[in-house]
């Protein structure tokens, strides 16, 4: 049998990262002064296990940092950052892993979980977990979604995917492990046809979502067609995954009003924050992290209130793989002030973009990912899109290509207007029939769509 649960020790996770009502009346309800001394005994014991680690080490050593130098949580910013471009700089310098798993001794002995990243903006990236860590990282998820209102009497229907990446295996330990939920592990299009999904959620009563929101989106279309009207015949109550900037208003409407809620985090460091009823922003783990907002052009740390880089630094991932000033490229605010649920806990606005994926044209920064709200404003519109940068005559221009049933010069000549008031610049618009974008986007392959085609390379 294996050791995996013996080495993860779960009543232990529960204790020190509680979930449920010992979370919403335990540490959320923290002051600052203590959050802020749990954090520094945590991180200190974490530095220290680094240490060991032959990536921070050779990273630390070059930038003249010496065990002991890092003394007090006001120290982190000293720690060199690093981010997705270092990791596979080192998956190159030693493979297959990349010195960050450590030399054979580094695990001593202990189980090792293995995914990658998606390849979204580039090659998949491999991804460790102990036990401990990847349960730890399971129970911060069932915290989130215990305080969006998930029971034990739903039936959750999860479009994460499986193969090789981390997302569809993380929501059904999750579930499995800390709820006593229902889950139906569908995956993406690719994996379960779409058509078959929305029957699987009508047949065995699917009160939940859980995934991200451009294929959500699609799914409420797709049992429109045939012929099942969200909501009534399909009765999703709660929908919870990754919303974009529109906060979900979108993805309740195409669900008969159903309650949404937002949380984030990437592969390498589980969930970091998420929303709570009050709809106030995402509320930080911060009993599990160390959140900073990074100026995307410096490295510097941002004050509360200023956009830049999401920068995190795993609390408990001291085994196998620690993650300690990790640069997400995530762009997002640390919201001013307290929350509506009056917790102790600093609150993120979610996500906002990518800094490595953003188009500057003619001074302004324009990204992506941030178009889809837009175009949402457009009832005419399906909603699916990708955005295609070339270079022509020395400048680079993008192209929103659309999808419509109904495209004509009118409503062409009205989304370059819209498009040019809201991003503050001019971009061109192609108008595509429905399905017109899913090829290049592979919406119905993929977790997160691709939103970007560069061409000018």
């Amino acid at each position: 049998m294996s050791r995996y649960f013996d080495e993860a020790a779960p009543k232990a996770i529960l204790r020190d990262y509680p979930i449920g009502e010992t979370f919403s009346s335990g540490i959320a309800q923290a002051s600052r002064d203590e959050i802020c001394a749990l954090q520094e005994r945590r991180f200190l014991a974490l530095m220290g296990r680094a240490w060991g680690n032959p990536f921070y080490r050779r990273r630390w050593q070059a930038a003249g940092m010496e065990a002991g130098d890092i003394r007090h949580l006001d120290d982190l910013p000293k720690v060199p950052s690093f981010s997705k471009f270092d990791l596979m700089e080192s998956v190159e310098a030693y493979p297959p892993f990349g010195d960050f798993i450590g030399p054979g001794d580094w695990t001593g002995g202990e189980r090792v979980i293995m995914h990658t990243t998606s390849g979204t903006t580039g090659a998949p990236q491999p991804i460790f977990y102990g036990p401990r860590d990847r349960e730890i990282q399971n129970a911060l998820l069932a915290r989130a979604y215990l305080l969006q209102g998930m029971r034990p009497d739903d039936v959750v229907h999860s479009v994460y995917g499986f193969g090789m990446v981390n997302g569809g295996h993380y929501i059904r330990e999750t579930i499995l492990h800390y709820t006593d939920a229902l889950l139906l592990p569908a995956g993406t299009g690719l994996e379960t046809r779409s058509e078959q999904q929305v029957e699987l959620m009508r047949r065995f009563g699917a009160t939940v979502i859980v995934g991200f929101a451009d294929y959500i989106l699609k799914l409420a279309e797709v049992a429109r067609a045939a012929g099942l009207e969200p909501g009534r015949d399909v009765k999703i109550r709660m929908i919870s995954g990754h919303l974009g900037e529109d906060g979900g208003a979108a993805i309740s409407a195409a669900w008969g009003g159903a309650e949404t809620y937002d949380w984030y985090g990437v592969g390498d460091t589980g969930i970091i924050a998420a929303e709570g009823p009050d709809r106030s922003g995402l509320y930080i783990w911060e009993d599990a992290h160390l959140l900073e907002i990074l100026d995307p052009d410096t490295g510097a740390p941002l004050a509360d209130g200023e956009r830049g880089n999401i920068c995190d630094t795993v609390l408990f991932k001291d085994s196998v793989y620690p993650v300690i000033r990790f640069d997400t490229k995530d762009v997002s605010t640390v919201l001013p002030g307290q929350g509506g649920l009056g917790f102790g806990l600093r609150r993120l606005a979610g996500f906002q973009g990518r800094s490595d994926n953003m188009v500057k044209l003619r001074g302004i920064n324009v990204y992506p990912t941030g178009v889809a709200v837009i175009l949402r404003e457009m009832p005419e519109l399906g909603g699916e899109y990708i955005c295609r940068v070339d270079k022509l005559e020395g400048r680079d221009v993008m192209t929103v290509v659309c999808e419509t049933e109904d495209a004509n010069a009118g409503l062409h000549d009205r989304v370059v207007a819209l498009l040019r008031q809201r991003l503050g610049v001019g971009v061109e618009v192609e108008l595509t029939g429905p399905g017109g974008t899913a090829e290049a986007s592979q919406l119905n392959q993929r977790q997160k769509p691709i939103r970007l085609l560069d061409q000018r390379k």
